[in-house]
Parts: C-alpha cells; structure tokens; sequence
C-alpha cells in the first residue's frame, strides 16, 4: 500500500491535459486555474502539478507541506528553484515532452515562409541557437530540407568540443533565418535575458528572418520593434512574448506569423508531458502509478491522405504533407482576431497532432521525396 494513500493533497492545473483520474484513487485532488493556486490552498498540499502560469516560490509555498512541484512543461522558470532547493521542496520539469510539438511548429513556419517569400529552402542558411532537446530536432528537419545548420550552443560546445557548434557571431553573420530554443537564463555566462537586444539586431549581417518559439523574455521587446521599423530584419515569427499574456500590440502588429504560445501544444507533446508528471510524482511518493499511460488522446482531422505530387517539386510536396497536419495560418489568424483572449486561445487550443498520427499514401512522388517524409515521422504507403 502506498504510503500516502488517501492521505494527500494535491492541486492540478485544470488545465493539464489527460490527468483526471491519474490520482484520485491515490489522493484528495483539487483542479484548479493556474493563477488560482493561492498560499491558503496550497498550505496542505502535499503536491502540485502545474504550467507555467503557476509561480511556485516562496509566496506561494513558505509555510505549506508541499513537497513536491511537477511542471508539465519542458520550462521552469516560474518555479524558484532556489527556493525549493532550500526549503527541501523537490521538483522536476518534462524534458523534451513538446519537442517534436515544436519541430512541426517551425517545419510549418518555414514552409509558409517558403510561399509567401519565394523561398528555397535549399538554399538558405538556418543558425538555431540553443541546441537541446528542441534545437537537436529543427536541426534534424532542416537537414531534411537541404538547409545549411549552424549549430550555437556555448554549454554543449564546452562539453563536446567545438567541431559541431559555431559562435553566436557566425551564426549573426551567416544566417538568413535565425530560431531561438534556450532557456531562459537570467545571469551568468549563459545568460539568455534579452539575448535578442539592440547590439545583437544592428550586427545581423543578412537582414534574416527571426524565430522565437522559446521564452518571450529572450527578445527585447522595444528592439525588435525597432529593428523591424529599420528593416534590420526581413522578419519576425514571435510564438512568446514578454509579459504575457498582456503582450505588446504593437510588436503583433509588426510580425510576420504571430501565435499565443502554443508552439508545443500538440497533443502528443501535452499527453508526453503529463504521463512523466505523474510519473514523477508517483516515483517520489511511491503511488505505484510509474505505468500509467494517458488515455483519450484525440484523433487528427483526415489522418490518412493521398498526396499528388505531379508538377510540383520536391519542396511542394514537402509543404503539402507538413500544412497537411498543421498550418501555422490559422493560428495567427485567430490570434489577430482574438488578441484580448490570449489564455483562452492557448486553454482551448483544437486538436493538433504530431507527423506519425498521419499516414500518407503518395501519387506521383519519386521514392527520394517519400524517403523525406518517412524520415520526416509520417507513415508513408
């Protein structure tokens, strides 16, 4: 029997995805808003499973039995670690849950871009700059579409050597779109605070396209803005924004793709970030419930299509398939249409699912493309 069978508390973000039911039989369970998770609540709690919209630190927890924080997010920068780490409060994030979420975010990016700017994506020059658990796999997709990758990652470089990485002045250099995937470090010699200011803008040397999927505060708000204005960039795709959700209107409006932080909301990445949640917190407290697994994931819109490929090349084809399981579009549409409602856009965000929940039967695609699109996640008959 597990040692705090009915004995404990814990409050979920209602908004997690899958996980009613993980608990109840183990612990009383309170869902609740994340903003919603007071001091007074959180005081007998023995655990909470949360987003980001929950500030777990020393307002929050001093006082409580909370022993334990799961994020159900690869960040956690809304977590005081220190804090914790203090207070003997453990913690854990879910690294890489929403990575392949992400990948199809900026596969659908880069392939709207293609069309709206007559691109080739074969001959362009893509710098990812944080090269983790995310960064690892743009750099995959890239290297699918005939990209040139610079890699920038200072604490992987000191690590591995520098054969695979070049510096940041390279990347500023060299690259016609630039994509963010760091952490946000706000000190020290990996610092990411506003890693996008004004001196980092006015050295672009190739007026790129600029991508940030990872943390708003990452880019300065009011130098994008000018560097925009001052044609120092050919452009700017913006899923996190500084101070969200009260975000800046007049950067919206500036942006070439625009979405409310919803870069890893697929379902696949949510159910992923979930099931390792309550794994951790079973492990911890010894609940028993290391096999549990999410149910009820929802099936994509057509998730088997027949893809023709005549006339078109092997970049058409490519885009098909990828705007086919997602198109970027519709959420920047409904973002401009709805600015005010950026928590509920991301709340009520529909049904997305990743590259291998789709199965492609190809007509007229010459085996090399299809072998892309295997390798892309798709099921290809």
């Amino acid at each position: 029997m597990p040692k705090y069978l009915r004995e404990m508390k814990i409050i979920i973000d209602d908004k997690i995805p899958y996980i009613r039911g993980a608990f109840e039989g183990v612990a009383e369970v309170v869902y609740l808003p994340g903003s919603k998770t007071t001091p007074e609540i959180a005081k007998d709690a023995d655990a909470i499973v949360t987003r980001t919209r929950t500030i777990c630190n020393e307002k929050l927890l001093a006082g409580s039995s909370v022993k334990f924080i799961a994020t159900a997010t690869i960040g956690y920068d809304h977590i005081d670690t220190d804090y914790c780490d203090a207070a003997g409060i453990k913690w854990t994030n879910a690294p890489g849950c929403n990575s392949k979420s992400v990948e199809q975010y900026i596969a659908s990016t880069l392939m709207v871009l293609a069309e709206r700017k007559n691109l080739q994506l074969k001959d362009l020059t893509i710098g990812i700059v944080g090269v983790g658990n995310v960064g690892s796999k743009v750099a995959r997709i890239c290297e699918l579409f005939g990209m040139k990758i610079l890699l920038n990652d200072p604490p992987r470089e000191r690590a591995e050597g520098s054969a695979a990485f070049v510096s940041l002045k390279q990347v500023m250099d060299e690259a016609d779109i630039i994509t963010l995937h760091v952490p946000l470090n706000m000190k020290g010699e990996d610092a990411t605070f506003h890693l996008g200011n004004e001196e980092f803008l006015s050295n672009l040397k190739r007026k790129p396209i600029l991508i940030n999927s990872c943390r708003g505060e990452v880019v300065d708000t009011m130098a994008i803005k000018a560097a925009l204005k001052n044609n120092q960039i050919s452009g700017f795709v913006c899923d996190c924004w500084e101070n969200e959700p009260d975000i800046d209107l007049e950067l919206l409006a500036l942006t070439e793709i625009a979405t409310p932080h919803i870069a890893g909301y697929s379902k696949d990445g949510k159910a992923t970030g979930t099931e390792m949640s309550v794994h951790a917190i079973s492990q911890f407290f010894g609940l028993g419930l290391e096999s549990w697994q999410p149910s009820g994931v929802e099936q994509p819109i057509n998730p088997v299509f027949e893809l023709d490929g005549a006339g078109l090349t092997e970049q058409e084809i490519i885009s098909k398939a990828i705007l086919h399981t997602y198109d970027i579009r519709n959420d920047d549409q409904d973002f401009r249409k709805n600015t005010a409602q950026f928590e509920q856009l991301r709340g009520d965000y529909p049904t997305r699912r990743e590259f291998p929940a789709f199965t492609i039967i190809p007509k007229n695609v010459e085996e090399k493309t299809w072998q892309v699109l295997k390798k892309l996640g798709f099921v290809v008959h």
